[in-house]
């Protein structure tokens, strides 16, 4: 790697994290630390929209939407984008959790509905859920600084991590929102400034984008559906949202959902124009990457201060989530301390994998297939059902999951073909047979009463 554009990249990397540090606000009180309140002022609209929507694009998303665009033209950017369909779904449930439950948060509702156990069961699959965003997020940028597995790979990834968790724990949730609002400003100048460098060649417009894509369902179709089927589902077990649907007045909360749902959508698919780029060049391999140094290294800096941002959002959000998810919500120990405590935990555990190799990685994510058994939980939440659905409904769910990884979906079952078929029909079908056996027991529940 050209010497200049890495002592830019550490120069970006390290000078960024310490403004954040120097500037962040230092949380005294559990209100401050785990809420982002200060003085009982309520987050405000735009700043909960922002702190959403960049704490959602994290690196790794930033580097799907590319490639799918590469790979499926618009049609990839808008499959990708209809994952943001979980904010809508979210914001409304919650807001109406709030509003006709009076519930403070998911665990007080679980607990409340379903018991100790459930709350258990629910604390392992956001935990799975959290432990990934760690090394997800950090391996995109030890990629931009070195080759897997050298020492500038490692160095980066254990620098940026170390800087974040210092200003996280520094203010918990209210350093993660303060400073989600400064990276979506970032993120934003910058994507503009690339689409610009897009826009601005001769062989690139709006209707290369349009013609960019086959519509079918075995080029982007299937996963477009996917990705709407799974967003019923998918939010629910990301505490990085939903610990957002908290923070605010019922009101605030639902508009900065339902605004989040429409950016966050928009940003992704504007992002894919670059994989669509990448496409029309006949390039293979990372797109983000590919696109970014055909323009130079201004052009590959401001790609890697995007990723940089991005990543950073999202890694100090899974950090206060974590907090909160232990002193809060399962009560174990009961003040901030304890809360930075948990964070230098996640930190180093979920690190782990990094010096890992890339199969077991791979073997011990969780994919929004095996989370599909908490749509009935959440959509239905009003129904009057008894505990065993709750165990019936996400262990199905696991069940789907499992035989999506091991390939064990009958073939007979995929009712269209090409990429992504099998994982569209497993969530169809597993999606349906979840909400039966929700249902199954309040029904005869119904019956003999």
């Amino acid at each position: 790697m050209d010497t200049t554009v890495q002592t830019w990249q550490w120069i970006l990397l390290i000078g960024s994290s310490i403004l954040f540090l120097i500037y962040s606000p230092f949380a005294k009180t559990k209100a401050a630390f785990f809420k982002a309140q200060h003085q009982k002022k309520p987050t405000t609209t735009l700043l909960l929209t922002g702190s959403l929507v960049i704490s959602w694009i994290f690196a790794k998303s930033i580097t799907n939407a590319a490639n799918l665009g590469l790979a499926f033209g618009l049609l990839g950017g808008l499959a990708y984008a209809g994952y943001y369909l979980s904010f809508a779904v979210a914001g409304w449930i919650l807001y109406q959790m709030r509003i006709t439950g009076a519930f403070k948060s998911i665990h007080e509702f679980l607990q409340t509905r379903y018991g100790r156990k459930a709350v258990l069961v629910f604390t392992v699959l956001i935990l799975i859920r959290l432990f990934n965003e760690v090394w997800s997020n950090t391996m995109v940028i030890g990629s931009y600084f070195g080759e897997v597995g050298s020492s500038s790979y490692y160095t980066a990834i254990i620098t940026f991590t170390l800087l974040t968790l210092s200003y996280a724990a520094k203010g918990g949730l209210s350093s993660s929102v303060f400073t989600d609002a400064i990276q979506m400003l970032l993120f934003s100048i910058l994507l503009i400034c690339i689409l610009y460098s897009l826009f601005k060649t001769d062989h690139f417009s709006t209707q290369t984008v349009v013609n960019s894509s086959e519509w079918t369902m075995a080029l982007g179709g299937n996963l477009l559906l996917t990705a709407l089927v799974q967003s019923f589902s998918y939010p629910f077990h990301d505490p990085v949202l939903t610990d957002r649907a908290f923070i605010a007045p019922p009101k605030t909360t639902l508009k900065s959902f339902l605004f989040a749902s429409v950016l966050g959508g928009l940003a992704i698919v504007l992002f894919s124009f670059i994989g669509i780029y990448a496409q029309q060049q006949q390039w293979s391999g990372q797109a983000a990457v590919l696109v970014a140094k055909s323009f130079g290294t201004v052009s590959l800096l401001l790609m890697n201060f995007i990723m940089i941002s991005s990543a950073a959002s999202t890694l100090d959000s899974t950090f206060a989530s974590t907090a909160k998810l232990f002193v809060i919500d399962l009560k174990i120990g009961n003040t901030v301390t304890a809360g930075r405590i948990t964070m230098l935990l996640m930190a180093l555990l979920g690190s782990i994998p990094v010096f890992l190799d890339a199969s077991i990685l791979s073997a011990t994510t969780i994919s929004g297939t095996m989370v599909i058994g908490l749509a009935p939980i959440f959509l239905l939440w009003k129904l009057p059902a008894p505990k065993i659905s709750f165990f019936l409904s996400v262990g199905a769910g696991l069940l789907f999951g499992i035989l999506l990884t091991t390939n064990s979906v009958p073939a007979s079952l995929l009712l269209t073909s090409g990429k992504y078929a099998a994982l569209l029909w497993t969530n169809i079908w597993g999606s349906l047979i979840c909400f039966l056996l929700y249902l199954i027991p309040i029904w005869i529940k119904k019956y003999r009463t």
